[in-house]
């Protein structure tokens, strides 16, 4: 898309739900650790790009016209997502697992479209539904992402942060790790 073309919010969500769900079947589809890898980084970008977009803006700006119980999950799905994003990149397509984990991020992302995108009930319906100027909200939703996309090309994807884990101990093999959130 060009700059100087604009994109409603919604329809940028979207756009980006697109996008992710045709690069999850290019994995899925995918031979070799080379070509695997540079997928699973594309999605796993692609997917951070969208959470923190949703999380500083497109949430915050939602917050009275969306149902507080539909927004508390949304969180808690971005929150499962980060945590599955960073085992991928800091893993590669020759682990145990790579794979299987790829798999259930595309489950838990194609749930979350589904609640967000729901006719008449999910996020957007009730979002468009309460009055909220999804023009300017899109306008500065393109912008912030175009910021994230180029820091993130520079700098690599950064460590998760998520808002409704608060740690816990993991046990990974034969030992125990305490985890923070």
């Amino acid at each position: 898309m060009a700059k100087s073309e604009k994109q409603n919010a919604i329809a940028l969500l979207k756009a980006d739900h697109r996008k992710v769900e045709a690069l999850f079947e290019k994995f899925e589809a995918a031979r070799g650790a080379d070509r695997k890898r540079a997928l699973a980084l594309q999605i796993c970008t692609e997917l951070c790009v969208h959470a923190t977009i949703e999380e500083e803006i497109f949430y915050p700006a939602c917050k009275g016209a969306v149902e507080e119980d539909l927004m508390n999950e949304s969180y808690v799905e971005h929150d499962g997502a980060k945590v599955m994003i960073a085992e991928l990149v800091a893993g590669s397509p020759d682990d145990a697992f790579y794979d299987a984990k790829m798999k259930v991020l595309s489950e838990e992302i194609k749930h979350h479209v589904k609640e967000e995108e729901r006719p008449g009930e999910g996020v957007f319906a009730q979002a468009r539904d309460g009055g909220i100027d999804m023009d300017a909200l899109g306008e500065r939703m393109r912008a912030r992402k175009e910021q994230l996309l180029a820091k993130f090309e520079a700098e690599g994807l950064p460590p998760p942060t998520t808002r409704s884990f608060t740690g816990h101990k993991l046990r990974q093999g034969n030992t125990v790790e305490a985890r923070a959130a």
